[in-house]
C-alpha cells in the first residue's frame, strides 16, 4: 500500500511535469518556428526588394538617360542603342523594354521584335494603371507577354513595371508609357527556394488587392480547385496573425515588400507545430519512463524501509497469537520500536496474568477435588467403624480383624500421599478392599467379579471413582435381593480411551431417571455414600475435560451399567504431575482458560 501510494503520487507528479514540459516546449517550439519563418521571410523580402529596386533602376535609366535625352523623330537610333545597352546588361532578369505614346502606339522596343496586330495596349491593366496614377510606378500581376511576336513561338510569364514618362517627338513634348517586362521566373525561383519544405508550411506573394503573384498551388487556384485567404492577408499589416480558414487553424505571417505594396505571406498550419513536436513528445515520454523506473526503484526502497519493520512486527505478533513464544520484533524507526516495545510489555503482562489465572484455576480445581473427595471419607469411615464395632460386640474377632486390615488398605490407597491421580491397578485394589468390607457387612448377599485387561492397569486414573459406583450398585441395585445379586467390574481400552464399567443385575431405572441422573443431584437419594454419581462425574471432568466422565445405561428390572471414560494416559510421575497441575495430554489448560475468558 505504501509503494502503491508513493507510485500513484509519483505518477501524478510526473504527469503534471510531463504536461508542463510539453506545454512549455510546445510554446517554445511554436515561437521558434514563427521566428525562423519571420527571419526567412525578411531575407526573402530583402531579395525581392533588391530585385525590384534593380528593375526600378533600369526603368529610371531608360527614362532619364535615354528617353528624356533624345527626340524620337530624329534620334531613334540613339534611343534604340541606349535601350539595347540596358537590356543586354540585364537580360537575365528582363524580357522586354518598350515605350508607347499617349495613343498606345509603339515608339521603341528592345529586343527588336514586331508587334502583334492591334494588341490594344491602352486597354491593358499595366497601361491603365500607369495613366491612372501618373506619379507612381506600377507592378502588374504575372501574365503571359502578349505584345510581340516570337519566331520560336515561345511565350513567357512576365511582371510588367509601367510608368508615365515624358517623351519628345518632333520637338513636341508629350506623355507616354514606359513598360519594363520583368522575367517572372526570377521571382518564381526565389519563392520556390523558400517553399522547399514539405511539412505543410508554405509562402505566397500577393499584391495590395489580394491578387496572387506567386503561390505554390497557383494553377489549382486559377482553376478554382484551391482557395487562398489572400484578400484578408492583403489587408493585414506586417506581423503575426492567427486565423481559421476553411476549418483549418493556422498562423499567418505578413511582410510588405517596399515600393510595390506586395505582401509576402507565410502560412503555418497548426499541424506543422504538432509535427514538429513529435520528437519532443518522444523525448518527454522517454524521460518520463526513465523517471518512472528510477522512482519505482526509489519507491520500492523507501516502502521496504518503512514497511519491513512493520511486517516483521506483525509476523512476530502473529506467531505469538499462534501459540508460539517468539521475541516481539523491536526495530525500525522510533515509532515502530516504541510500538514493538509496548506490545512486548503488554504480552509479558498478559502472560503473567494468564499464569496467575492458571495457577488460581489449578488451585481451585485442587480445592474442588479435595472438597469432593472429603465428602467420601468421613461418611464411609463412620459406616466402616460402626460395622467393626458391631463385629467386636458380637465377638466376631476374625471378621473384625479382616475388616480392619481391609480398611487399612483402603485408606492407604485413599490417602495416596495426597495424590489425586493413581494407577488403574491401585484404584482396583481400593475397590476390592471396599467390596471385601461390604461383603462382610452385608453377609455375602451379593457376588463381585473383576474382569480387567492387564494392559490398562499401568494407566492413570482419578482416585476413588469406583467405590461410589460400587456403593450405588449395592444400595440401589442388589440390596434387598436374596442370594442372586451380582456386581461385575470390567475394564478395557477402546480407541485411546479407558472404559471401567460397574454392572449390576438389580432393579434398574427408567429412561427419564437416567436422563437426569448426572444433571440433577437432588434426584439422588441422600443415604449411602452421600456423594453420588454427579460428584464422580465432576471430578473426572475437572481433570480430563468435558468429553470424558460417566455414561449410564439402565433398564427397569434388568439392571444398570455405569461406565467410567477417561483418556488412555500411561502412568508416569511426569504425567501425574501434569494432570494434577491442570495439563491435559501434554497441553496446558491455559488455552482452555483463554478460550473460556474470550467466551465470557
Amino acid at each position: 500500500m505504501i509503494m502503491l501510494a508513493f507510485s500513484l503520487i509519483s505518477f501524478l507528479i510526473m504527469l503534471i511535469l510531463g504536461i508542463g514540459m510539453y506545454v512549455r516546449f510546445s510554446a517554445a517550439s511554436r515561437q521558434e518556428i514563427v521566428q525562423s519563418t519571420q527571419k526567412l521571410m525578411e531575407q526573402t523580402g530583402e531579395n525581392l526588394e533588391d530585385y525590384l529596386v534593380g528593375m526600378r533602376q533600369i526603368s529610371d535609366a531608360v527614362y532619364y538617360n535615354v528617353i528624356k535625352e533624345n527626340d524620337f523623330s530624329g534620334q531613334d537610333k540613339e534611343i534604340q542603342q541606349g535601350m539595347n545597352l540596358l537590356y543586354e546588361a540585364n537580360r537575365d532578369n528582363l524580357r522586354s523594354i518598350a515605350v508607347y505614346n499617349n495613343y498606345g502606339s509603339l515608339m521603341a522596343a528592345e529586343p527588336v521584335a514586331s508587334q502583334k496586330e492591334d494588341p490594344n495596349v491602352t486597354r491593358q491593366d499595366w497601361y491603365e494603371q500607369a495613366v491612372g496614377e501618373m506619379e507612381n510606378m506600377h507592378f502588374s500581376t504575372p501574365h503571359i507577354q502578349n505584345l510581340f511576336d516570337d519566331e520560336a513561338f515561345r511565350y513567357y510569364w512576365v511582371i510588367s513595371l509601367s510608368r508615365v514618362v515624358e517623351l519628345t517627338d518632333h520637338g513636341v513634348p508629350q506623355f507616354g508609357v514606359l513598360l519594363v517586362d520583368m522575367d517572372y521566373s526570377s521571382i518564381s525561383r526565389m519563392m520556390k527556394q523558400i517553399n522547399a519544405s514539405n511539412n505543410g508550411q508554405y509562402y505566397y506573394l500577393c499584391d495590395s488587392n489580394g491578387e496572387i503573384i506567386y503561390h505554390t498551388r497557383q494553377i489549382q487556384i486559377s482553376h478554382g480547385i484551391f482557395d487562398e485567404n489572400s484578400k484578408n492577408a492583403a489587408a493585414y499589416k506586417d506581423g503575426v496573425y492567427e486565423e481559421v480558414f476553411e476549418g483549418e487553424r493556422r498562423k499567418v505571417i505578413v511582410n510588405t515588400i517596399s515600393y510595390t505594396g506586395w505582401k509576402l505571406v507565410g502560412v503555418i498550419p497548426y499541424s506543422v507545430f504538432t509535427h514538429g513536436m513529435f520528437n519532443i513528445r518522444y523525448f518527454i515520454v522517454l524521460l518520463m519512463l526513465l523517471m518512472a523506473m528510477m522512482l519505482g526503484v526509489v519507491n520500492r526502497i523507501v516502502s521496504v524501509r518503512i514497511s519491513r519493520p512493520i511486517l516483521k512486527l506483525n509476523a512476530s505478533v502473529m506467531e505469538y497469537e499462534a501459540g508460539e513464544q517468539p521475541e516481539i520484533y523491536i526495530g525500525g524507526s522510533m515509532e515502530i520500536r516504541h510500538l514493538g516495545d509496548s506490545i512486548q510489555r503488554s504480552y509479558e503482562q498478559i502472560d503473567l496474568l494468564m499464569r496467575k489465572i492458571v495457577m488460581e484455576q489449578n488451585e481451585r480445581r485442587k480445592s474442588e477435588l479435595d472438597a469432593l473427595q472429603s465428602q467420601i471419607n468421613p461418611h464411609f469411615l463412620y459406616n466402616a467403624l460402626d460395622s467393626i464395632t458391631w463385629m467386636i460386640e458380637g465377638e466376631r474377632s476374625e471378621e473384625a480383624v479382616f475388616m480392619i486390615s481391609q480398611l487399612a488398605k483402603l485408606f492407604r490407597i485413599s490417602l495416596a500421599k495426597g495424590r489425586t491421580v493413581i494407577t488403574v491397578k491401585e484404584e482396583l485394589q481400593h475397590a476390592q478392599s471396599y467390596m471385601n468390607i461390604q461383603k462382610v457387612r452385608y453377609k455375602n448377599l451379593f457376588s463381585v467379579e473383576f474382569d480387567v485387561e492387564p494392559e490398562i492397569c499401568s494407566c492413570c486414573m482419578v482416585k476413588l471413582v469406583l467405590q461410589p459406583l460400587l456403593e450405588n450398585a449395592i444400595n440401589y441395585g442388589v440390596n434387598g435381593m436374596e442370594d442372586c445379586g451380582k456386581i461385575r467390574v470390567t475394564g478395557r481400552q477402546e480407541e485411546g480411551t479407558i472404559i471401567l464399567s460397574v454392572t449390576d443385575n438389580g432393579i434398574g431405572m427408567s429412561e427419564e431417571e437416567v436422563r437426569f441422573l448426572l444433571t440433577d443431584s437432588n434426584r439422588i437419594p441422600k443415604h449411602g455414600s452421600g456423594v453420588g454419581l454427579v460428584n464422580v462425574n465432576n471430578r473426572i471432568q475437572i481433570l480430563f475435560g468435558k468429553e470424558y466422565g460417566l455414561r449410564i445405561a439402565s433398564e427397569p428390572d434388568e439392571g444398570t451399567t455405569v461406565s467410567i471414560h477417561v483418556p488412555l494416559v500411561p502412568y508416569t510421575e511426569e504425567n501425574r504431575k501434569s494432570l494434577e497441575k491442570g495439563y491435559r495430554f501434554g497441553v496446558d489448560t491455559k488455552e482452555t482458560t483463554e478460550e473460556e475468558q474470550q467466551k465470557k
